[in-house]
């Protein structure tokens, strides 16, 4: 080599020399063959802390921890390195404090020009923070892991730029019934219904989630099983830091519970607006029954004094009876209202039964129609049933009516009864019942729609139609008159209804007063009577009836003009007040009448059962009355002699 050439040799080898003496970030320096460290740059002294002198002429074990020098992998590294041309690792090395690091190793071989092995490169760097930083991405993963796993209520999972269910959860496993190992690999598709599938839903879900960036939806899902259940469905892509699709992620919740309390709640919101409407119509019914009732009460007295004056044309005295037979009807039909309002209590007494449907013969057949035709059958010795007549008749009617709907091209209906003993059940006691079956053979009903036949306010009918009303209704009359209800249907051959009403300790029902019981006039000896009623109308058709009995009358038309009356007029045997007035009701008359005059005896006329039941002290009658029960309440109640 000449002069000129070792020149170049020695400017080339102090470049290099410069160069790797700037590294601070590297550990670069020579080993000979035996691993002997021959060289040390100050990147190496940064970061293992040793300086030069400290290490050159020592081997490059020292760098190693206790576990790696026994195992040998020092010589291994320097074996690997000699025949394979290279050894990479990382690990723990040992820092001159005595601190451990976690290094990125590389050595490579040293070899002169003939080939012959001269020592090593060792290139060394600090991973600590890189290390630390995945270890603390590894455990933020873990964590989130353990967190979806943990999730029950929600369905979380991966799929896979195709569909395909890349990672599973413990709550998908929970609602969707696959276990991972039933499910991972196969396409979400496996959760849609058919008609879903049929009509290309999970596509247009990916594609959805991929162009606009989400995908929500509720709707039916199915299970592992095959049962369905209600899911509210969120996918979203999931995509590279690049910005490039590499899947999606999918969280489906199942919200069967919320649709059916939802359902419930709409339902039930729908019940309470029908009670408040028919609350209304009820408040209604009873303001017009209440002036029914005075009108009622007016005729009937009216009438019964004019039957006990025969007029001159015979054919007078028939038309009167039809009056007083159309007025009495008149009064069951307010009594019904009455009911309805829930402003009076069923008057439950013996009821024949097969003479109540054959005096509702003409009734029942303009009601459904000529194309149906009813059939009887009620045996010769049938007990009395005990329950309210004109409650009773309504629901005959009803039931006549709801199989007249279910019979549009017409039918029959079957109406029979019979006595039958039943034993003791949670629905009545046991006992001796006279039981009434209205059938028809009409659509009937699915078995659905039977079970919720007597709630309130259900009808399949449509809108206009039906209140829902009718057995409900029926099934409450039933109830009340201590008895049983029971409905059986089957589509397409018709529905029977069942009732049982307790029997009646009569053999025979109670005859109807006829023309002499009702105009039977006296009430044992002459009272001065004070007649209170805020209707003129039903002051002076009470006061003529009283004076029919023999009684002296002094009529007001307020409570303070009683009030009065009682502290300036004569003597009083007996206060006959109507309970709703203004200002001052009956009730409260009488407790000031009593507080005036104890002793006084007091008669509240109402139309209403809106008197406390326990208030048993109070006697009255209820309007409209007839003289006879005039009669007998005024009795009941008046000073005896």
């Amino acid at each position: 080599m000449c002069s000129q050439d070792r020149i170049h040799v020695s400017l080339d080898g102090n470049r290099y020399r410069l160069l790797v003496d700037a590294i601070t970030d590297y550990a670069i320096y020579m080993l000979d063959p035996n691993g002997i460290i021959a060289s040390w740059n100050p990147g190496a002294r940064r970061f293992k802390g040793y300086e030069e002198a400290d290490v050159v002429g020592t081997h490059f074990s020292r760098f190693y921890t206790e576990e790696d020098r026994k195992a040998g992998l020092p010589a291994t590294a320097l074996r690997v390195a000699d025949r394979e041309g290279r050894f990479e690792a990382e690990g723990w090395r040992v820092r001159k404090d005595g601190t451990r690091f976690w290094a990125y190793v590389v050595i490579d071989p040293i070899r002169s020009p003939s080939g012959d092995l001269i020592g090593f490169a060792k290139v060394t760097r600090d991973l600590s923070e890189r290390r630390e930083a995945e270890l603390a991405l590894r455990r933020s993963e873990e964590q989130f892991r353990l967190l979806v796993q943990s999730v029950t209520d929600y369905a979380i999972f991966m799929l896979d730029l195709q569909g395909n269910v890349s990672s599973w959860n413990a709550g998908a496993e929970r609602i969707k019934g696959y276990s991972a190992a039933d499910i991972l690999g196969r396409h979400f598709s496996a959760f849609y219904t058919d008609e879903d599938r049929a009509a290309g839903l999970p596509r247009r879900a990916l594609e959805i989630a991929t162009r606009e960036g989400r995908f929500e939806q509720e709707g039916l899902r199915v299970r592992k099983d095959g049962s369905r259940f209600m899911a509210h469905v969120i996918i979203d892509p999931v995509r590279s830091e690049s910005g490039a699709l590499v899947g999606f992620a999918k969280v489906t919740r199942d919200i069967s519970e919320r649709v059916e309390n939802q359902r419930k709640l709409e339902e039930a919101r729908e019940i309470l607006f029908q009670s408040q409407k028919m609350e209304a119509v009820g408040q209604l019914s009873a303001g017009i029954a209440h002036d029914f009732n005075n009108l009622l009460a007016a005729i009937l007295g009216g009438l019964e004094i004019l039957k006990k004056r025969p007029p001159a044309d015979p054919r007078a005295a028939a038309i009167l009876d039809n009056l007083v037979h159309a007025a009495e009807r008149g009064t069951g039909l307010i009594r019904r209202m009455l009911a309805f309002a829930r402003r009076q209590d069923l008057l439950v007494q013996p009821v024949a039964v097969p003479d109540l449907v054959r005096s509702m013969s003409d009734l029942l057949a303009r009601t459904i129609g000529p194309q149906i035709s009813i059939e009887e059958d009620f045996p010769p010795d049938l007990p009395m049933a005990l329950t309210d007549t004109n409650h009773l008749e309504t629901a005959i009617l009803n039931l006549l009516v709801n199989a007249r709907d279910a019979m549009p091209d017409g039918g029959t209906v079957r109406i029979r009864a019979a006595a039958e003993r039943l034993a003791s059940t949670p629905e009545g006691p046991a006992g001796d019942y006279v039981r009434i079956t209205v059938a028809d053979t009409g659509e009937g009903m699915d078995a659905a729609t039977l079970a919720r036949a007597i709630e309130p306010f259900f009808t399949t009918k449509e809108v206009g139609k039906g209140t829902g009303l009718g057995l409900s209704m029926v099934h409450g009359l039933v109830t009340q008159s201590g008895g049983r209800m029971k409905v059986a249907s089957t589509p397409g051959v018709g529905t029977e209804v069942t009732l049982w009403l307790p029997v009646a300790d009569v053999a025979v029902a109670p005859a109807p007063a006829g023309p002499e019981a009702r105009t039977t006039a006296g009430s044992g000896a002459p009272l001065q009577v004070l007649a209170v009623d805020d209707d003129k109308l039903v002051l002076s058709s009470t006061a003529t009836m009283l004076e029919e009995l023999g009684h002296r009358v002094t009529g007001v038309t307020s409570a303070s003009e009683a009030l009065e009356a009682l502290r300036a007029g004569p003597a009083f045997d007996l206060v006959v007040t109507d309970h709703v007035m203004p200002r001052m009701t009956g009730r409260e008359l009488m407790d000031e009448v009593r507080r005036l005059r104890p002793g006084l005896a007091v008669l509240l006329l109402t139309g209403h059962a809106d008197l406390d039941a326990d208030d048993v002290d109070v006697p009255m009658l209820q309007k409209p009355f007839t003289v006879a029960q005039l009669a007998s309440a005024v009795a009941g109640v008046a000073p005896r002699a």
